[in-house]
Formats: C-alpha cells, structure tokens, sequence
C-alpha cells in the first residue's frame, strides 16, 4: 500500500528526522521508489534506526534517507545481524556539515555476487600463523594446512588473507595478500584509520574490525578486476562509500574529513577507505531524486 501524505512539507535543518521523514515531500518520493509497496514498514524501520543512534540523526536528512534508499532498492539490510551495508556519519568540514555516507560490508558484496547467478563458489578468509606453506601467484595455488581447532585457531595471529571465486562455467580466479599487504592498503587509503594509529584510539572501524575490512578489501579487489557483476552489484560498487546528496548525485568525500565517534547504526560500524571503484561515475539509481 502506498503510503498516506497527510503532512505539510518540513524544513529538514529544524525538524527532527521523524517529523522530515512523516512530510509529504518524502513520502512521496518513497512512494515513487518504492513503486508504493512496504513504504510504511521502511519508514517505521530507518525512523527506528535513526532514534538509536544520535549521531546520525545530525546528519543532513536528505543524506540518511538517500543512503537507505540505495540499500533498499539493492535489497539489502542494515540489520546488525546481517551487516550487508552501514550508514555512517561524517564530518564534512569543507561544507561546514554531517552527512550520512553509504557503505557497503563484505556480506553485502557476497549476497549481490551470489544473487547475480555467476558464481558456483565465493569465498574468504584469513589465514593464520602456521598454516600457510605456499601460494604460488603464477597459477594462483595456496596450498595450506588449516588449524582444526575452531578455539585456537580464532586465537591464533592471521598473516595474511585469502579469496577465490569459481563461475558456473567452471573458471576460477583465486587473490593472497599478506597482513603487511593489507596494513598497507589501510593505512593509504583510510584517514581515520591513519589517525587512529598517530593517536593511540579505536575509532576507525579497521582498527574496530580489521579483519571484516580486510574481508571486503579481497572481495572488492577480486570482483572488480576479473568477476562478472550485475547491474545491482555495479551500482553498489559505484556508489559505495559516497554520500547521496538531494538531487541524486553521489559525492566521494575527501579523504582528509573525520568520521564522527558515536554509537554505531549497526553493530558493527566501518570505518572506509576512500578507495573509489575503477571506472566510478555518478550512473545511479538515485539521478531523478529530487
């Protein structure tokens, strides 16, 4: 059922994020978007969403709304325990304001590339202190020898991480990076994480969960170099860890602005890498959202 427009449009600089969300203006674009199905329950969920996390209810309305739209229409959940993608605010110093930015998790990248149909197998993994006797990047073979105690092996220093995916038809592409390899990359391309390494905090969400990240850094470099995507998984790899602005454009922040210490929207709050995708335009979803 579509939802009723029974309010006034609200200035969303002076209203609190229910009262933006309950006007007309809004519904209506939900409406639109939503083709008028589940509107009311997408509502009642990101209002709820948005009441348990202070921080992002200062940022800009339009950006918190615009973000879960995106994930939305990819059909994927923000449930904490599912982490498929995160809303995450951020200081925007340049423009003197908070907005919500879109990111995906590493269980979102494996439910667009499992859904598309392409893969057989798709897989991830840390490889810890022992187990690893060689990989070969040539014809891309790890042979390992994996810990069997499930306990001592969570307990156990990883050194490196592994993926592979295998397609219907039977071709397989296989990445290993080691730890330094990954800390690296972290540390080049996350400003949080760099800030928290100068500081001594835990902010950044690759200091809060650095295998997670690790995790989606594999998946991203794997697929978006040699994997088959769809349009769902292109338009989450375009728009990933962009803030959507009103008029639909998706903005990549700089580098150098500060994600905001708060209560994470999820359980698990990334904080990303501002590694845009190859090939990254504004091509969305969200280009007629006025």
């Amino acid at each position: 059922m579509s939802i009723s427009n029974s309010l006034t449009k609200t200035d969303n600089k002076k209203s609190t994020f229910s009262v933006y969300m309950a006007s007309d203006a809004v519904k209506n674009k939900i409406n639109q978007m939503m083709s008028g199905k589940d509107g009311g329950k997408f509502i009642t969920s990101l209002v709820s969403l948005v009441a348990n996390n202070p921080a992002i209810a200062k940022c800009e309305h339009s950006t918190i709304l615009a973000s879960a739209l995106l994930g939305e229409s990819l059909k994927l959940s923000a449930s904490p325990q599912l982490g498929q993608y995160y809303i995450v605010p951020f200081n925007d110093t340049k423009n003197n304001r908070t907005v919500a930015q879109f990111q995906l998790g590493y269980k979102g990248y494996i439910q667009l590339a499992i859904r598309s149909g392409y893969y057989k197998k798709l897989n991830v993994l840390a490889i810890k202190e022992g187990e690893l006797i060689n990989y070969n990047p040539l014809d891309e073979t790890l042979e390992v020898k994996l810990i069997e105690d499930e306990t001592k092996r969570e307990q156990t220093p990883t050194i490196g991480y592994y993926a592979m995916f295998e397609y219907q038809n039977g071709f397989v592409k296989t990445l290993y990076w080691s730890k330094a390899k990954m800390e690296a990359h972290a540390q080049k391309y996350s400003q949080a994480y760099r800030s928290d390494l100068q500081k001594g905090n835990k902010y950044s969400f690759w200091s809060k969960d650095f295998d997670g990240m690790a995790f989606k850094t594999m998946l991203r470099q794997l697929i978006s170099k040699w994997g088959i995507m769809s349009v769902d998984f292109q338009t989450a790899l375009q728009n990933d860890m962009a803030v959507i602005e009103e008029n639909g454009q998706a903005q990549f922040v700089d580098n150098n602005e500060e994600y905001i210490e708060a209560e994470p929207l999820v359980e698990h709050q990334p904080e990303e890498p501002q590694e845009q995708p190859e090939n990254a335009n504004n091509d969305d979803p969200f280009n007629n959202f006025e």
